[in-house]
């Protein structure tokens, strides 16, 4: 974490955290922590969250016997 200033995304208030990667300063709302980047950052190299099972095909393994 970092000092407080505005968010490089939404413009708001209390932005603390700084991208390891591009290093724009980001509030926690635009902060993947687990990686360390802003959520941009983390989009583009494939490391924004994991998504729910909601998200996911329903290709299950199906075995007919």
């Amino acid at each position: 974490m970092s000092s407080s200033g505005l968010c490089g995304i939404c413009g708001r208030t209390g932005a603390g955290y700084t991208c390891d990667r591009c290093g724009t300063l980001v509030c926690e709302r635009h902060y993947e922590a687990s990686v360390g980047f802003c959520v941009e950052c983390a989009r583009e190299v494939g490391g924004g969250g994991q998504p729910s099972g909601d998200d996911q095909p329903d290709t299950g393994d199906t075995y007919q016997f």
